[in-house]
């Protein structure tokens, strides 16, 4: 039985995979779907204004603590590729796989905005202008995303190198929304890297609701 945690992408909480986790469940495993500091309802303001980086990988660190969790698979999704590196680098040997669904996979020092592409940095900008301190959702998509701490995006990462150490890393490219998707050099320097397993989706950005099912099938290894 492996354990799978979750980590949503940027605006989204633990409902992102809805649909995603039902199937790996009913395949024996154990999941556990996080929602990050700063993008709960009962968030106040200080919380989401003082979130950052390191809050949200001290997020994942502390749910492997409190439920004693080992050779765990993290699953990231957009933004949340940062989040699982960072976890992964200070998590003492207990990822045993990374997955980062159409994510960033950040190299040390880089951040969400350094690696991003100019259409999403014009969506960051516009949507910080209200707070200055928090982003709010792009126009559309669901309803229940709340507005993005700002300082998660722009702060950069500290990678020690542990990261290399972990058994498994798999990037989930997802090729439907080539117009805007800041991953398609990541996917060629990965493809370039032996230590990396490669994987296409012809999906939109949001794979887990297009196509739950084959997200769930690469989780699986099938």
């Amino acid at each position: 039985m492996a354990t799978f945690v979750l980590v949503p992408g940027g605006w989204k909480g633990s409902w992102s995979y809805e649909a995603v986790i039902p199937l790996l469940e009913r395949a024996g495993h154990a999941v556990h779907a996080l929602t990050l500091t700063g993008l709960r309802p009962d968030d106040d303001e200080a919380t989401v204004a003082t979130a950052n980086l390191d809050t949200h990988a001290d997020d994942v660190l502390r749910h492997l603590d409190r439920n004693h969790i080992t050779g765990a698979t993290l699953v990231g999704h957009s933004y949340a590729g940062m989040v699982i590196a960072a976890a992964a680098d200070r998590a003492d040997g207990r990822i045993s796989r990374l997955v980062h669904l159409d994510a960033f996979v950040p190299r040390n020092g880089e951040s969400w905005w350094s690696s991003t592409n100019e259409y999403f940095r014009e969506v960051a900008a516009a949507g910080a202008a209200a707070t200055g301190y928090a982003i709010r959702p792009p126009d559309g998509g669901d309803p229940r995303r709340r507005p993005q701490p700002l300082a998660s995006f722009l702060q950069t990462i500290r990678l020690t190198g542990t990261l290399a150490q972990v058994p498994r890393r798999e990037f989930i490219y997802c090729s439907g929304w080539e117009d805007r998707t800041p991953f398609a050099e990541l996917r060629a320097r990965l493809q370039a890297d032996p230590e990396w397993q490669v994987h296409d989706l012809p999906t939109g950005h949001d794979a887990m609701h297009e196509a739950p099912e084959a997200v769930a099938a690469l989780l699986l290894g099938e």
